[in-house]
């Protein structure tokens, strides 16, 4: 059984099996090193991202996200769990850019069985929307784009090695329904050149449809063991729910 630990940057349990809770690491006030290697734990960095979003807690960093229309962002739903004031940085690679948003009262949506969650924002922003997939849009065999400010290397304090500027690696799907502690049906992943880390939670998947060849947010980063494995929430498969919160 394969053990494997939440994304986010904030305080957790003690360490679990996929069929149980997970990890997940203290929360501190996080800092950026501009002499790490550019991970997410591998990968390159990205130079335009328009439908990125930064989220985070009481102005700590805490998850990555994408803006899906003028007032929602799509996310996991273990990144809003808490207290405080969820606030986003929109459009921008570097995290301490865009527009500045917060979740409205009442505007935090989670799905029971599934690590997803979506916020509704104060405030309009006019950007480039991530495109949903649907499960035809993903499958096993393909490889796939993951985009996240996480951790830049592999540590017991990744909060303070998170990365300023939006982060990209290749992975390789496995499965588009498998499961692990947070609910399912997930998109699993191994590595290509890069693997998510704490603070990439939430991060988009997005992959080039094998039907129409256009390219589809499917997955929102969910779990990783740091090395090799990832789980992501298959968007694809919640795509019903998504529709009747958010319209999109």
């Amino acid at each position: 059984m394969r053990f494997v630990r939440m994304l986010s940057a904030f305080a957790g349990a003690a360490a679990l099996a996929v069929s149980s809770l997970g990890v997940t690491t203290p929360m501190a006030t996080a800092q950026t090193h501009d002499d790490a290697t550019p991970f997410i734990i591998g990968g390159q960095e990205v130079d335009s991202a328009p439908w990125a979003a930064r989220m985070f807690l009481n102005g700590r960093q805490r998850c990555s996200a994408s803006i899906i229309a003028p007032q929602w962002i799509l996310s996991a739903r273990h990144c809003v769990e808490g207290r405080g004031t969820f606030a986003f940085r929109i459009g921008n690679v570097d995290q301490f850019a865009g527009v500045y948003a917060e979740a409205k009262p009442g505007g935090i949506h989670k799905l029971r069985d599934s690590d997803i969650a979506l916020v509704n924002i104060d405030r309009p922003v006019q950007t480039e929307y991530a495109p949903l997939g649907n499960p035809r849009d993903v499958q096993a065999g393909q490889t796939v784009q993951i985009y996240g400010w996480g951790a830049t290397r592999r540590t017991s304090d990744e909060i303070n090695w998170q990365s300023r500027i939006l982060k990209v690696a290749n992975v390789r799907v496995t499965s588009t329904t498998c499961r692990n502690q947070l609910g399912g049906p997930n998109v699993c992943v191994r590595r290509v050149d890069g693997i998510a880390a704490g603070g990439d939670s939430g991060g988009p998947m997005f992959s080039k449809s094998p039907v129409d060849g256009k390219v589809y947010q499917v997955g929102v980063a969910s779990t990783s063991d740091r090395q090799s494995f990832s789980t992501y929430a298959n968007i694809t498969a919640k795509r019903q729910w998504i529709k009747s919160v958010s319209g999109v």
